[in-house]
């Protein structure tokens, strides 16, 4: 009984903020209309936890042409009727939220000095940062693709960020993150290599369908080993332009290598052999190891 009334009553607060998001977005979407009058590009995250999202999202937050929000979940507004401006509107509150507080998440700060994070000198792209429960929602829900075009009313481009399947799991393990099969927090290695893989072939089913145009695949790795190139890219896909000063300054806040994080986890042959077997199956896995 008591379980049933923590599910009733975390639902009833969840449709009040709901409902209070929905009227406050109607009002200050309707009367900052103009500020998305020039918006060209949607730009969502998609993909896993734990795979370099926040470093990539937050660099391009900082271009001074594009607004990325942080963990805002806005396929689930789109799903409960919020409109175009109300998403934007939410979108930019967001950016400018986190912006404001340094762009902090976890134990990691993304903040971009001297750049535009939160804040924006003519806003061309708007998106979220919200990669692995948009990647669910779009896998259960595959109309929210066109949805999502149409509310919009400019092209969808996604950001799809791999990294090696031994760090990405090891992270994951390490930092608790939600296990999707039975509602709790993922302490098991086992099972966070099934939540995991349960994600690669949703993405796999989320690229069979999906314009090879509108994705845009970026390597955890290749991040970090050269910024510049990788936002340029970035850029280029979204028709940005990537000042040098833009580049300079993102690059110097990115790590020198990637972390190792499978070596903080304790992995068994058995598991290595297994992440190794399955990797083979998708394509944007091919050509990492253990070993790496």
């Amino acid at each position: 009984m008591r379980e049933t009334l923590a599910t009733g009553v975390r639902k009833a607060s969840r449709g009040l903020d709901l409902a209070g998001s929905y009227l406050r977005s109607s009002f200050e979407g309707r009367r900052n209309r103009e500020l998305f009058a020039g918006v060209e590009t949607y730009c969502m995250f998609v993909g896993y936890p734990k795979s370099g999202h926040s470093l990539f999202g937050s660099l391009l937050d900082a271009h001074p042409e594009a607004i990325i929000a942080h963990e805002q979940d806005a396929l689930r507004y789109l799903q409960n009727g919020f409109g175009r401006t109300q998403l934007f509107h939410l979108l930019l509150e967001n950016s400018r939220r986190y912006g404001e507080a340094g762009r902090d998440w976890n134990v990691y700060s993304y903040r971009v000095p001297g750049q535009w994070q939160g804040r924006f000198r003519r806003l061309r792209v708007i998106g979220d940062k919200k990669g692995a429960l948009s990647t669910l929602r779009l896998d259960r829900n595959p109309g929210l693709q066109e949805k999502l075009r149409r509310v919009a009313g400019v092209p969808v481009k996604y950001v799809h960020v791999v990294r090696n399947p031994y760090d990405n799991i090891s992270t994951m393990l390490r930092d608790g993150v939600f296990d999707w099969k039975s509602g709790g927090r993922g302490r098991d290695l086992k099972r966070n290599i099934e939540d995991y893989f349960a994600l690669c072939e949703a993405m796999r089913r989320f690229v069979e369908r999906t314009d090879p145009s509108e994705v845009f695949e970026v390597r955890h790795e290749e991040i970090v080993s050269d910024p510049e190139r990788e936002l340029r890219r970035l850029c280029a896909s979204l028709d940005l332009e990537a000042s040098e000063d833009y580049l300079r300054d993102c690059s110097g806040m990115v790590f020198r290598a990637p972390s190792r994080s499978r070596e903080k986890v304790e992995w068994t042959p058995e598991d290595v052999e297994y992440v190794r077997r399955r990797s083979e199956e998708f394509g944007f896995l091919r050509g990492y190891s253990y070993e790496d």
